[in-house]
Parts: structure tokens; sequence; C-alpha cells
């Protein structure tokens, strides 16, 4: 009896590792992802499930998707910066197409001195023009755990989440003649870089090169649910009808947690921004 005991124990033991190697060849950054550039700054590790870029004085680093996406849900879990940051700019993702007319989704993160938050820039693009800027502080600091950043762009609207609360929303109101980016397949990019002639108070702020190299680290990528392609003969579909994430939009429970973080986080909305706009405010900042 005790010899069965521990027969099947053992299977149970192998049932579990080989659950836990599917695991992990989830999301493998080595089967999703290229490192375009950085001369060995960004690197791979733990059989695919972490990535990391480096910034130092000479160059900074990143990677892109091998796919590309026309509507999904988009996760990854994320650790800037740690110290002083300033002058930094840590591109968690952004999704975007190419040509002059290009779409595009941006998480940036801004880096900052030692002691001050970060700051979470977000814009969407449309036919190549952007001018959509929100920023947010964050409630937690990005620097000491992974946390995860997720866009969620289908036909009806684009949210951006942190740690599944959302913080905006882009709505498809091409109805009243603002466009929407729903043709244009967008690659995943993702990059750290220096960029302290803007990045950190407005540019006032320089990087101190002492504190290199600077690092950031990546986990847990999911586009599970997505459209995607390997080449334009390979495309992932997508239904409406099967897939829910097609058609979400934010329960009112969203709609609170947004608007805690717009009320108490949000740095700069450019629906608010008269001097930016002497013309009149942008088509969608009077939609609601």
């Amino acid at each position: 009896m005790a010899a069965f005991a521990t027969k099947q124990s053992m299977l149970l033991l192998l049932l579990l590792s080989l659950l836990l190697l599917i695991g992990v060849s989830t999301g493998s950054f080595y089967d999703n992802f290229d490192i375009t550039w950085g001369n060995g700054r960004a690197n791979i590790f733990e059989s695919g499930q972490l990535l990391t870029c480096t910034l130092d004085k000479i160059s900074g680093s990143g990677f892109q998707s091998k796919k590309e996406y026309l509507f999904g849900k988009i996760d990854m879990k994320m650790k800037l910066v740690a110290g002083n940051s300033a002058g930094t700019v840590t591109t968690a993702y952004y999704l975007s197409s190419k040509g002059e007319t290009w779409d595009e989704i941006d998480f940036e993160f801004l880096g900052n001195v030692t002691g001050q938050p970060y700051v979470l820039h977000t814009n969407v693009f449309t036919g190549g023009k952007g001018n959509r800027e929100m920023q947010f502080y964050l409630w937690f600091d990005p620097t000491a755990d992974f946390h995860t950043y997720t866009v969620l762009w289908n036909p009806l609207n684009i949210i951006f989440l942190v740690d599944g609360i959302p913080i905006r929303v882009f709505k498809n109101n091409e109805a009243h003649g603002v466009a929407y980016p729903k043709s244009q397949p967008m690659k995943i990019y993702s990059s750290l870089w220096e960029a302290d002639d803007w990045a950190t108070q407005g540019g006032r702020v320089k990087t101190d090169w002492t504190n290199a190299p600077f690092s950031a680290s990546y986990r847990s990528f999911n586009d599970v649910d997505c459209c995607s392609r390997t080449s334009v003969w390979n495309w992932v579909t997508c239904n409406a009808n099967s897939n829910s994430w097609m058609w979400t939009t934010l329960n009112s429970n969203q709609l609170g947690q947004m608007k805690w973080v717009q009320d108490d986080y949000m740095i700069y909305n450019y629906c608010n921004d008269l001097k930016r706009f002497p013309q009149g405010l942008p088509t969608e900042c009077n939609l609601g």
C-alpha cells in the first residue's frame, strides 16, 4: 500500500512538473520578440521568462514583437529603473504601425530624480497625428516590484490599465469625425533610452551617468486574446461573437476606479489644456 502511495505521489509530482514546464513556455520572450538594438544591452533569461534592457552613456536597448496585431488584449509585467532615473525613458511598450500615416498606442515611463515619482505618459496616434497625451503618477513604487500594464484595443475603445485598474479610455468616435485605429496592424515595441532633453521636468533635469548602467525588467507577456499575424498569410483571426474582449467596455465599477485614478493621480490631460488648443479642444474632448 505504501509503495502504491509512493508511486501516486511520484506521478503527481511528474504531472505538476509537466504543467509547470508548459506554463514556463507560455509567453516566452524568445518566441514572441526579437531584440532589435543595443549591442548586447538587452538580454533574455530564465528560459525566456525574463527580459532586461539596459542603458549606459553609449547606448540604450530595445526589442519588438515578431507578430503584428489588429486588436487585442496585451499584458506585460515591468519593473522600472530604480534610484535616480532622471533623463531616462522606459517605454513599457507601445504598439505602432508603419508609414507616414501610422497609428500608435503609447505607454511610456519618464524617469525622475531619487525620491520623486515616475510619470506614466500615455498617448494615441491616428493617421500620424497624436497630441492626445494624458500623464499620471502611480499609486505604488514601480521600481520595487513587477506590475502589470495592459492595453485592451478593440473596435469600441482603447483601454489603458495598470494592475487591472483602468486609467484611461480612448473611445471610437468615428461617427463624430474622430479617427480611430482599426485597419493598420501594429507591432509591439519596447525600449530603454536617454531623452534628457525632455523626459524629466521638461529637460531641466539631466541624466546622471554616474548611476549607469540603468536597467528595466520585463516578465509575463500575454497576448492570448489577440488578432495577430506572423505574416500577411498567417492571421489569427477574432470573432466578436466568441471573443468577449472584442466588445469589452468599462463597467460601472471600472468607471469608478478610473475616476479615482484620474481625480487623484492624473497630472496632465490634453482635454483640459485650453492654452494649447486656443481654437478649441479636440472633438473627442467634448463627447464624454
